[in-house]
């Protein structure tokens, strides 16, 4: 009978899609944990296909091509330890996300995974199969329970493997992150290990994919609930782990325990990293963003050169005659300060040229909002010109409260690829720089030391699309506003809850109207960075045409 069992687990990044590369990175995962002398090598779930997939995953030929790979790894993988990988397995009609254990050359077992996550960004009803409840998989002469993901946060799978002889769990993840998850998490492993009695392997992935960000942070807990090793956040990593059988049963080697970061810092870094993921997974090198001398903007660009480097972000200023003098310094010494490239293009003769092109059907009528959206959207025109000119994606600068009531202009300032504020309230936006020009880490890019001029974060915020114009003006002051959107949108309240948290009804009312009419703009936004559980577009979906509002009334 065996003492001792090693397992490497493997804290990687894969891309959907990328067969041969996820591939290879398990390979390679594979080679450290034999070299290291480990039993079993493990990767996260759906790793050999990245995650999530979403309808990839129904096409035949890609799950075809899926298996092959997987079945290639396992002879590539046969002098030496057993892999376990995450993958798709078909059965008949069936499709099941499954965790494959490779050995010997060949796929010794395959594990289902029970419980299907249906809520939040999760479809996986819709998308696979549920299978009967499995017991543990002999890894030599050691039987490892292997509940995927959401099979650990329910008592069910781990107990049916521990009733069924399991001595060590192993629970391989594709867990994207939202502001303090991990506290969840590690709350439900704990649970979990107690509950058995069994030392627990809590294993996730790490990278982004579109909107998603899985953030790592891979943990072992011994049995009385103790934690034995803590991975990083974020960064890729490759762990060995010790188990030891005693009198007890298996224990954990305590290992390396890296604190996290505190939630500030982990939103900023989901940003960058969703930033820069979107970029390398998509191919796209270089960035552009219009730079208004704003907050957002002025955020989106130092995120931007955080993720790529300054020699790959290109700032440009599209001032009108209403452009303040104030808002042409800051934009300026923001880019200079961040050491991005700043570009100078002023709007008056193009959109001089639209005015008179319009002026036969607008004759007789007002300058109104029609002429304020021409100056967004010919900013709008300008900032693709020069994207599809140099290759550079253009990225939009909204924030949720922006995006939540539409204060943004449709072919405009929405126009663009990807937005890593998208699920940053204005309120935040503002601490979200102050902490950014106090702090530089290893994984920014960019350069240190108030990169963000304190004006811009001081001053009053203007779209300055007219004279003397304040966002105040049109909405309620932000914090009154964020604090009235976190109960509508966020805690799917009502207008009674504002009322109740000390809100005017009218500004309730007012901003749920918004929220509602402004779907039509959302449906056609740039995806963006999730930091919430409750972020616009998968967590959050709501039909266009909505004709009801809550009046308030209890």
């Amino acid at each position: 009978m065996t003492d001792t069992f090693r397992l490497t687990m493997a804290q990687l990044n894969p891309t959907v899609g990328d067969l041969t590369g996820n591939a290879a990175k398990a390979r390679a995962a594979w080679q450290t944990g034999k070299e290291a002398g480990a039993d079993l090598i493990a990767l996260p779930e759906m790793f050999i296909t990245g995650y999530q997939c979403q309808d990839l995953i129904v096409k035949p030929a890609f799950v075809a091509d899926a298996v092959r790979t997987i079945e290639a790894l396992a002879a590539d993988c046969a002098d030496g330890p057993a892999l376990a990988v995450g993958g798709p397995c078909p059965e008949g009609t069936k499709l099941h996300n499954s965790y494959y254990i490779l050995q010997d050359g060949k796929v010794a077992a395959v594990v289902h995974k029970y419980f299907l996550p249906n809520f939040n960004v999760f479809d996986e009803v819709r998308l696979f199969s549920r299978d009967q409840l499995q017991g543990p998989v002999n890894v030599n002469g050691v039987r490892i329970g292997l509940p995927i993901c959401e099979d650990a946060w329910y008592p069910d799978v781990v107990e049916a493997l521990e009733e069924s002889g399991a001595e060590i769990i192993v629970v391989p993840n594709g867990s994207p992150y939202f502001r303090n998850k991990q506290e969840t998490r590690l709350n439900k492993m704990v649970a979990r290990v107690v509950e058995s009695g069994l030392p627990l392997a809590y294993l996730n992935m790490v990278g982004g994919q579109d909107d998603q960000v899985f953030d790592g942070g891979s943990f072992v807990l011994n049995a009385h609930g103790r934690p034995a090793v803590q991975m990083p956040v974020f960064d890729e990593d490759v762990t060995t782990v010790t188990f030891r059988r005693g009198d007890e049963g298996w224990v954990a080697d305590e290992g390396e325990f890296i604190k996290h970061p505190e939630a500030w810092e982990q939103d900023y870094r989901v940003m960058v990293e969703s930033l820069r993921d979107y970029c390398r997974k998509t191919g796209f090198g270089k960035v552009l963003l219009g730079m208004s001398g704003g907050i957002d903007s002025a955020l989106v660009a130092t995120i931007a050169t955080d993720a790529l480097g300054p020699d790959n972000v290109r700032c440009v200023m599209l001032p009108s005659e209403y452009t303040s003098k104030a808002s042409l310094e800051d934009a300026e010494a923001c880019a200079k300060a961040l050491g991005v490239r700043y570009d100078y293009v002023p709007i008056a003769e193009g959109r001089a040229a639209i005015t008179t092109t319009l002026e036969p059907l607008f004759k007789g009528m007002a300058p109104d909002l029609t002429e304020e959206n021409i100056q967004s959207r010919l900013r709008g025109l300008l900032l693709m010109a020069l994207s599809n000119k140099f290759g550079e994606m253009l990225l939009t600068t909204g924030n949720k409260s922006e995006v939540a009531v539409g204060y943004a202009t449709i072919y405009g300032d929405m126009a663009g690829g990807y937005n890593p504020i998208k699920d940053l309230y204005k309120t935040r936006v503002f601490e979200t720089c102050r902490w950014r020009n106090a702090n530089l880490r290893n994984w920014m890019a960019g350069p240190g030391g108030e990169v963000i001029p304190d004006r811009i974060i001081t001053k009053p915020p203007s779209a300055e699309l007219r004279e003397d114009q304040k966002d105040s003006d049109s909405l309620p002051d932000y914090p009154v506003l964020d604090a009235i959107l976190d109960i509508l949108v966020d805690q799917d309240g009502s207008v009674a809850d504002c009322v109740a948290a000390g809100y005017a009804l009218e500004d309730a009312k007012r901003v749920q109207h918004l929220v509602y009419i402004s779907e039509y703009k959302r449906f056609q936004s740039a995806p963006g960075a999730r930091l919430t559980p409750r972020a616009f577009w998968l967590d959050r979906r709501y039909p266009i045409v909505n004709r009801w509002r809550d009046d308030g009334q209890a």
